[in-house]
């Protein structure tokens, strides 16, 4: 049994389904099938507040459908998806622009969220690979001791089943958890008795704003090589492309900036948009708004720990995507890395169908080793970033400033090292991209060939042009919009 039928969810149906399991999946809410994929961008998903921001779908996600499911795959494409080959949008100042191998998985997946979801859905529950129950939340786990058969070990919880809102028990060998970052499994668990569920917990310290877009007839996205990401210290923002013509922009600023919050107004929203190069090329494009500007905060990296001393917590119980670990969404990893796992605790099963102890095992130290360097590379990052506002609001306020660190001096090898060297360096520009892909560990870029090419660049920094502003500092932002600084 699977709890969520997200994209996680939905992802490790097809991997279980598919390979011979019986699998029931369950969505609290009650959404009927959309007919098209602008019927569902309108989907009514309160469960799932975020599906209308923005969302990356990855190289590792599409290689994950052109490895097991290639039908989902062209079933997108049907669809209005697209694919974004990144080796034809090389920047042109990169030194060699000859094909290597390994080129061809550099794709990412244009699309919605929305579409995406609806499309995996269509397959999983059409084809009748699972059963799909929508309407009715989960509101607890079931174990062996609720039906007289104790077949825990050592004191441990099987699971046997959940418990639903409308107090309707539903029977399970094996019951995943993939309902998002605001699971309520620590609950769960401790209601039937396991060990503390160990949390670990960082603050992202941001807040971010999404608004979707469309093309009108005729138009068509911008081709230039220029970077659709950037950092400002006061402002993130990124560009993300969708199916059908659409794309979205978000906004990201501290989760304590007052005076950004006035993002959530539209007009404000675009006319930040187009005071950032990257952005207003997309603007200016043809695009039309087609949402209001959404804003979520309080977003936590987050890792939960199933695993006590090397032992499982509980028997029979799987957590999969943000229900195990969560990560800054501002990032773009979460369907990944959520599909990813499905791939993952598939994997467990099947390799341990009769202990479940060692299934447990197999899959956290399957997490351990895929999933967790993006946890660590997203809390660094926001560290870093957190550190650099503190720095920036010092200066402005002529306060003292706080001393550099070890995570300033690789925040400036990140900006004045990677980032220049992946725009005229073949050999970083093809690493970089594999580990924004989630291709290849963050630690790839520290392999010697790419570290002494980005460092060699950063050694450099002094004797470089001042390049072009990603944006407008942040006293000039404000005044193009008419807003004073709220502290």
């Amino acid at each position: 049994m699977i709890v969520g039928g997200g994209v996680s969810g939905l992802g490790t149906a097809l991997f279980l389904t598919r390979r011979g399991h019986d699998v029931t999946i369950i969505e609290r809410d009650r959404t009927p099938m959309p007919a098209t994929a602008a019927e569902a961008f309108e989907w009514d998903r309160r469960g799932a507040p975020q599906v209308r921001h923005s969302h990356a779908l990855l190289g590792r996600l599409r290689k994950l459908l052109v490895d097991h499911h290639p039908d989902v795959l062209e079933a997108l494409l049907d669809e209005g998806a697209t694919e974004i080959r990144m080796a034809n949008r090389k920047p042109a100042t990169l030194d060699d622009q000859s094909p290597r191998d390994g080129d061809d998985d550099l794709v990412m997946l244009a699309s919605r969220r929305t579409t995406f979801e609806w499309v995996m859905r269509r397959i999983v529950t059409e084809e009748g690979l699972a059963k799909l129950k929508t309407g009715s939340g989960v509101t607890g786990l079931v174990t062996d001791r609720d039906i007289g058969m104790d077949r825990s070990s050592a004191g441990v919880p099987r699971v046997t089943g959940v418990t639903l809102e409308d107090a309707t028990v539903v029977k399970a060998d094996i019951v995943i958890a993939a309902h998002g970052r605001r699971s309520d499994v620590p609950n769960w668990l401790e209601a039937i008795g396991t060990q503390p569920l160990v949390e670990t917990i960082e603050d992202t310290g941001i807040a971010y704003y999404s608004r979707f877009y469309e093309l009108g007839p005729g138009q068509n996205f911008p081709s230039g090589d220029r970077l659709i990401g950037g950092d400002l210290t006061y402002l993130k923002y990124g560009v993300f492309w969708g199916d059908n013509a659409t794309f979205s922009v978000t906004l990201a600023t501290a989760d304590d900036d007052r005076t950004l919050r006035a993002l959530k107004d539209g007009e404000l929203f675009d006319q930040v948009a187009r005071s950032l190069p990257a952005t207003a090329d997309w603007l200016n494009a043809g695009a039309a708004p087609i949402t209001k500007v959404h804003s979520m905060a309080g977003l936590l990296n987050r890792r939960r720990d199933y695993l006590s001393n090397g032992q499982p917590i509980v028997l029979g119980f799987h957590a999969v995507g943000d229900a195990h670990i969560a990560t800054n969404p501002m990032h773009g990893r979460g369907c990944s890395t959520g599909m990813w796992q499905g791939l993952l605790v598939a994997d467990a099963i099947d390799a341990h169908p009769d202990d479940p102890a060692e299934q447990s095992r197999a899959f956290c130290a399957a997490v351990d080793e895929h999933i967790a360097p993006w946890y660590a590379a997203s809390v660094t990052s926001d560290r870093s970033s957190r550190r650099a506002i503190e720095r920036s609001r010092a200066e402005a306020a002529g306060e003292d400033v706080p001393e550099l660190d070890a995570a300033d001096f690789m925040s400036s090898v990140i900006r004045e090292g990677l980032s220049p060297a992946s725009r005229s360096d073949a050999v970083v520009w093809r690493a970089f991209m594999r580990m924004i892909n989630l291709l290849d560990p963050p630690e790839s870029l520290m392999a010697p060939d790419v570290a002494n090419r980005i460092f060699a660049v950063w050694q450099d920094r002094e004797n470089r042009p001042t390049p072009e502003p990603l944006g407008p500092e942040r006293d000039e932002l404000l005044s193009l919009l008419g807003l004073t600084d709220n502290p």
